[in-house]
């Protein structure tokens, strides 16, 4: 249960509690208490579940971050995972983009997330500030390029979250903002 990008996280479990699982914050940790006959396995498909719902409650709640505030984020992203070499121009949330959660253009070393990322997990939109980053490296989508990405640790949860939510949203399932 240890990732560097996550919170602190404390299971309580419960012999009172018999279905329900819930999650709350206390200071900085996220508590999660579940049944304590529930296996490990479900303990830890709850945990990530209802980490998950804390983290993108806490966001919706937050705001949105400014323009000024991705940019300082990509700049600590770049350094933390990219060595400092993917500086970009400008960091800015549009709303001209629902096929694509973000963009580069290399030339003005521009990136453009989708206001469709508001909300969600913060390494979901971590994520995505990667890869356009990676972008101003390596401008396709080679070999190289996913080097580059591979270097954040939550890659495979944020595409899968990503892709969670574009099957929901196609079919209606939600309003696309990551919230079912």
């Amino acid at each position: 249960m240890s990732n560097p990008e996550r919170p602190p996280i404390e299971v309580r479990r419960s012999a009172r509690r018999r279905k329900t699982v819930s999650a709350f914050w206390e200071g900085g940790t996220a508590v999660v208490a579940i049944p304590s006959r529930f296996t490990k396995a479900e303990e830890e498909h709850w945990v990530g579940r209802m980490v998950e719902r804390l983290e993108s409650s806490s966001a919706r709640r937050a705001g949105r971050r400014s323009d000024a505030e991705l940019m300082e984020r990509a700049l600590e992203l770049s350094a933390q995972y990219l060595g400092g070499r993917a500086r970009p121009g400008s960091v800015r949330w549009v709303t001209n983009q629902s096929s694509r959660w973000g963009s580069c253009t290399p030339s003005d070393r521009s990136i453009r997330l989708s206001h469709q990322l508001e909300g969600m997990p913060s390494w979901v939109v971590d994520y995505v500030i990667v890869h356009e980053l990676a972008h101003l490296l390596v401008a396709g989508h080679t070999a190289e390029f996913w080097s580059h990405v591979a270097a954040y640790p939550r890659v495979a949860e944020a595409k899968a979250f990503l892709e969670g939510v574009s099957f929901a949203t196609a079919r209606g399932l939600n309003d696309g903002t990551g919230a079912a």
